[in-house]
């Protein structure tokens, strides 16, 4: 289950992670956003040991959505070696997810 990260644990779960991590920027006011959750979730099951999945709210964690430049949600952004390797802006579908994230893996 993707679970949400907070800007205290973001350098340890996200950035020194030894597998990569697939940030889901979202809101709950945010119609697209809702679209794609189920789509993370069954993400974060598929992947589960080749990938960590986490969900930021950015209304909680506005630092963190600054920080990455994040103007439109949402935004999946894929970190390896704690760099941004991928950025998914929009409610895309699962293949097209999919085939994105399976090239870092």
């Amino acid at each position: 289950m993707a679970k949400a990260i907070t800007q205290s644990e973001w350098q340890a779960e996200v950035l020194n992670s030894p597998v990569p991590v697939l940030v889901d920027f979202w809101a709950v006011w945010c119609g697209p956003c809702r679209l794609i959750a189920p789509i993370v979730e069954e993400l974060a099951h598929q992947y589960e040991g080749k990938l960590k999945v986490y969900k930021v709210d950015v209304d909680q964690e506005q630092s963190l959505a600054m920080q990455y430049g994040i103007m439109s949600i949402p935004t999946l952004l894929l970190f390896k070696n704690g760099q941004v390797v991928e950025q998914i802006v929009g409610a895309l579908p699962k293949g097209a997810i999919e085939q994105r994230i399976a090239k870092h893996l």
